[in-house]
């Protein structure tokens, strides 16, 4: 019983997502040159939209996995080795998730999971959009956490209010900001 509504959780937020993805903020790309090689995030862009990030965080699921973005997964592509927060990124496609505790240091989590086809996820998913790759919204723990490659702190600032969520990489620092908060970590050629 528990299996299908998770299941039906998912389908409703797929179905939601999906109707605001058509409405909502385009896609976001947070683009660099790092060691002369290109390095692409992609993202989903939400709004607050009059409400506040601690409301929106509190419906986080028990593992507190939050997709760092919305609707399609989101994906950091680099042509080359990486060290993000000083752990080592090897070259290639990653899907992007926050660690956001109720209490503590918020942590970037990169995995080698790129996600599932929304028609895994909906049925009814439009022609367009059957194939395009969804993050693991039913249970990061166990399904995919034996895929990450790394889990780094963020270090947690205070920034312009920001209605919409927004990723950034500006010298070595990858930044997330939302309302009025920042997180970042560094970002650099690994070896």
């Amino acid at each position: 019983m528990m299996t299908k509504r998770i299941a039906m959780a998912v389908a409703l937020a797929a179905v939601t997502g999906l109707a605001a993805a058509q409405q909502g903020q385009p896609r976001g790309k947070a683009e660099a040159t790092i060691n002369g090689k290109k390095v692409v995030i992609d993202y989903g862009r939400p709004a607050l939209k009059g409400r506040t990030l601690d409301a929106l965080m509190k419906d986080l699921p028990e593992d507190r996995i939050w997709r760092a973005g919305e609707n399609q997964v989101t994906t950091i592509d680099t042509q080359t080795a990486l060290t993000v927060g000083g752990k080592p990124v090897p070259a290639g496609k990653y899907s992007l998730y926050v660690h956001a505790p109720a209490q503590g240091d918020w942590a970037l989590v990169i995995n080698k999971n790129l996600g599932i086809p929304l028609v895994n996820i909906w049925a009814e998913a439009p022609e367009n959009m059957k194939n395009e790759p969804w993050p693991r919204l039913d249970g990061y723990q166990k399904n995919i956490a034996k895929d990450e490659v790394a889990r780094v702190p963020m270090k947690k600032g205070t920034g312009a209010a920001a209605d919409v969520f927004a990723i950034a990489i500006k010298g070595d620092a990858l930044t997330l900001s939302w309302g009025d908060a920042t997180w970042a970590t560094t970002i650099k050629a690994g070896t």
